[in-house]
């Protein structure tokens, strides 16, 4: 996940593969997150509701690919209170 060539610190991606069944409950978990996403450096580089699929099953509803400059960063927002109090609530 973290490489380090010539000196330079790699980006880190994380993908959320999430199954939605409450869509009200999914929107008070996401509220805000642009804010805790820009306090770690974190950026949303695409969501996706409706993926095209070549093969296999996809149970999920939304897929979303986050990159963090490093994985410093992507495991101090995973860590963080701001994003596990998020955790917390997730019931949808």
């Amino acid at each position: 996940m973290f490489i380090r060539r010539w000196g330079i610190a790699m980006s880190c991606y994380i993908i959320a593969q999430i199954k939605i069944n409450d869509r009200e409950e999914y929107d008070i978990y996401e509220n805000g997150f642009d804010e805790i996403f820009a306090k770690f450096k974190g950026i949303i580089v695409a969501v996706d509701e409706d993926p095209v699929v070549l093969e296999g099953e996809w149970p999920y509803t939304r897929t979303v690919l986050i990159r963090f400059p490093d994985e410093k960063e992507a495991r101090r927002w995973y860590e963080s209170p701001e994003y596990q109090s998020r955790r917390e609530i997730s019931s949808w």
